[in-house]
């Protein structure tokens, strides 16, 4: 397959996540301050999109606390670094099961089921430029987990993210998602331009070998905007990875906790050397205005 580069790509940093990193760095930022100073750090070192979930302050586990998000979001836009800001969607749709001889009732110990508004009541109420969608239901990480997304659920909740007037961003963990995606433009659930990110080598969605990527991008519409990550070792690989295959990039904490082996990172340390290593392959780093102009986002005022 030729080359297909863009002349331009943009990087996403993933600020913190929901995964049970916080105990394994004391760099993954848990409270909306450290979240969004982090943010800004990432934004200051070349990131043109800041991807965020929040925490609990105190304990780190993962929240979907609107008030929290809200914290995070005028922190963010009272600062004076400019960047886009992507609120993730992807919480309220966990199952997780009993032993395999009596899986029901379901766990009471994260299980958390919510209808559509619940689960972007943090979208309505901060107006983020992009928020996520998780374009599937898999089997996530844990034996007894299911990360639940069914199609009525997706699209009750892109029509929300259409109606307020956020850009959707297709989270895809398999060919499958892309398939769903692509029946959601078509119904005009998702307009465009359409924003899609391939998540590699989550378990147990898509393994980030080259040939299962080649296959996701291969699935992408021309017309798509594309980024791509992986986890790990393998998420500096993954950045080029993405730009050879034409796409844009994701690094940060939420993904990979290291800048090398034994050495933990920060979020701008992640975003600098993968910003080094795109223009090192001749290709230039989009700013936040330049995202903004290709996805056409409409920037938030800050909050009076």
């Amino acid at each position: 397959m030729p080359l297909s580069m863009r002349k331009k790509v943009f990087i996403t940093a993933a600020i913190t996540g929901s995964g049970n990193t916080q105990d394994r760095s004391a760099l993954v930022p848990r409270s909306p301050e450290q979240i969004a100073d982090a943010a800004i750090a990432a934004a200051k070192a070349g990131a043109a999109i800041v991807h965020c979930h929040v925490r609990d302050p105190e304990s780190g586990a993962p929240s979907r606390l609107p008030a929290l998000y809200r914290e995070v979001t005028d922190r963010i836009r009272q600062s004076d670094t400019d960047m886009v800001l992507n609120l993730t969607a992807g919480m309220g749709g966990d199952l997780v099961f009993g032993p395999i001889d009596a899986p029901l009732p379901l766990r009471d110990m994260g299980t958390d089921m919510a209808g559509a508004a619940e689960r972007v009541a943090h979208i309505a109420e901060c107006r983020p430029e992009i928020c996520t969608l998780d374009c599937g239901t898999m089997n996530f990480a844990e034996a007894d987990y299911v990360m639940t997304n069914t199609p009525g659920m997706l699209r009750a909740m892109a029509g929300m993210m259409q109606e307020i007037g956020v850009r959707v961003e297709i989270e895809a963990f398999d060919t499958g998602h892309l398939w769903l995606a692509k029946q959601l433009v078509q119904e005009g659930l998702i307009t465009d331009p359409v924003l899609v990110q391939l998540c590699m080598g989550v378990p147990w969605g898509a393994p980030d070998d080259l040939n299962t990527f080649m296959a996701m991008v291969n699935n992408v519409p021309k017309d798509w905007v594309f980024s791509a990550f992986s986890l790990g070792r393998h998420q500096m690989p993954y950045v080029a990875a993405a730009v050879l295959a034409g796409g844009n990039v994701r690094v940060g904490l939420e993904d990979n906790l290291y800048l090398e082996r034994g050495v933990l990172a920060t979020n701008a340390q992640l975003v600098d050397k993968a910003a080094s290593l795109i223009e090192k392959m001749g290709v230039e780093v989009m700013s936040p205005a330049q995202v903004r102009e290709e996805l056409r986002l409409e920037k938030r005022a800050p909050a009076s």
